[in-house]
């Protein structure tokens, strides 16, 4: 098989994060075509990268792609992700997949159906350093896990008019739309959900129709608790995006800001003076920075030329936003969110 030929639909703020990882997977695939409404920013991307094709319909790309990159609003992601299934291209879906479960089994079936490769733009999953600390997991290499715990702090306030804005083309909050990553991760890190609790507020968000900021903690079946803490309101931070997983043999911790994954050990056993001093080691340091989007692309790329399934893949997504709109319900009744049997088992 030759080269892919990728297309990017949504040549906006998400799209250019895929833009620069892109340009170091030319062993496998070649942009050839770029889409947005905005037509003077679809040219822009495709001066910028030397890529032949700019259009403002994406039906006009069609024939000169095998695949596709959609970067949209949430709420366009079925009929465009459909458009390109039925035309037979594999899709590469920015996440969440889609805003409601008949869509996202839609386009799952469509996709098994003509054998074509459907994925979640999930990066964190793809990183590096998450994927050594999931070996250490599944290895028990510093023990059981028994708590992990996620902060997202970020100042993120959309234009007045912008999509983003609106719950229904969101798909719901911050939640559902940033914190979709963090579910996925911690089902991925420790297993099936069995129960857990969310509140959200717009307090300090009030652009957000709703919430901007959410915690959530679950339970999961190995007894292992996850907790996320994600903003968009921060006005400043020390945490940023940081990852704490409590072992029964040390602390990872994985600070995005430092590009490293440190080993928080050898804690002394408190005595009721609150000397709790631990010793440090540097477990492994990023070779990059960003958002690193070049390895979920790669390992899409290498789905397609192998006839492999995804592991970012449309049931394991389903799994995930299904969690989502489950503790969304139990929060709105004021009740503890059931999490069990929701017929997907996390890769």
């Amino acid at each position: 098989m030759g080269k892919i030929r990728l297309g990017v639909i949504g040549c906006g703020n998400i799209a250019g994060s895929h833009f620069g990882g892109v340009t170091e997977l030319s062993d496998l695939m070649e942009v050839t075509a770029v889409c947005d409404i905005i037509l003077e920013r679809a040219e822009q991307a495709a001066a910028r990268f030397g890529i032949g094709t700019a259009v403002a319909d994406y039906k006009q790309l069609v024939d000169e792609v095998d695949a596709v990159l959609i970067s949209l609003p949430h709420d366009l992601h079925f009929t465009v992700g459909m458009y390109f299934l039925q035309a037979g291209k594999h899709v590469l879906m920015e996440k969440p997949l889609c805003n409601t479960e008949e869509e996202c089994t839609q386009l799952i079936e469509t996709a098994e159906r003509n054998n074509r490769v459907l994925m979640t733009a999930y990066p964190v999953r793809y990183w590096p350093a998450i994927v050594k600390i999931k070996e250490w997991i599944d290895n028990k290499t510093y023990g059981e896990p028994f708590q992990l715990s996620i902060w997202t702090e970020q100042y993120t306030k959309y234009p007045e008019g912008h999509w983003g804005l609106s719950a229904k083309r969101l798909g719901g909050g911050q939640f559902f739309s940033h914190g979709c990553h963090y579910v996925d991760l911690m089902m991925w890190l420790l297993g099936d959900p069995i129960r857990g609790f969310h509140m959200g507020t717009n307090l300090g968000t009030p652009w957000m129709e709703r919430e901007g900021t959410s915690n959530v903690v679950i339970e999961f079946a190995s007894g292992a608790m996850g907790y996320h803490m994600g903003t968009w309101g921060a006005r400043g931070t020390r945490l940023g995006w940081s990852l704490h997983i409590h072992c029964t043999h040390g602390m990872i911790e994985y600070k995005r800001a430092d590009g490293k994954v440190y080993l928080h050990h050898s804690i002394k056993e408190e005595k009721s003076n609150l000397d709790t001093d631990s010793k440090i080691t540097v477990l492994y340091e990023d070779s990059d920075s960003g958002k690193l989007t070049q390895h979920e692309t790669r390992h899409f790329l290498e789905c397609i030329a192998n006839n492999k399934r995804p592991i970012t893949d449309g049931l394991s997504s389903l799994q995930g936003l299904r969690v989502i709109w489950r503790l969304y319900e139990a929060e709105k009744n004021h009740t503890e969110a059931d999490l069990r049997g929701l017929g997907f088992k996390a890769h």
